[in-house]
């Protein structure tokens, strides 16, 4: 009888925590570890010709494997998004300053090569010019 109590204890508290996956929301799907924005908008054109049983039906749609499948029977959710750190804010400033200095670089490589190339002219210019003489 005790084991029995167990058991029916356990199921109980799994399903607490279990989605319905045929009437999830977009963003409860979402928060499953391993579901995206594309595999919950899968799942729930799926579901809209099929009626999901059990997680393993999920396995019908393209791009559900065993560990997503598993993160939905255990009910294992993705970590909370975090805000931006600062780390991450200069890191977006460097990648900007660092693109102002590639293109200034790349206006001074195609002047000098200009430069180059009119020094060039000049020179073939000149040389042609004294074998015409000769």
């Amino acid at each position: 009888m005790f084991r029995k109590l167990l058991i029916a204890m356990l199921f109980t508290a799994s399903m607490l925590f279990a989605i319905n996956l045929n009437t999830a929301s977009k963003e409860e799907l979402m928060s499953i570890k391993g579901i995206g924005a594309k595999k919950a908008e899968a799942i729930i054109k799926y579901r809209k010709t099929h009626k999901i049983k059990s997680a393993e039906d999920l396995k019908n749609i393209k791009g559900i494997g065993d560990n997503i499948v598993n993160n939905v029977k255990k009910g294992i959710k993705n970590k909370s998004p975090k805000k931006a750190s600062k780390k991450t804010k200069k890191s977006k400033t460097s990648t900007k300053s660092k693109t102002k200095k590639a293109s200034s670089k790349t206006k001074e490589s195609v002047k000098k090569r200009a430069k180059k190339h009119s020094s060039k002219k000049e020179s073939k210019s000149k040389s042609s010019k004294e074998k015409v003489k000769h």
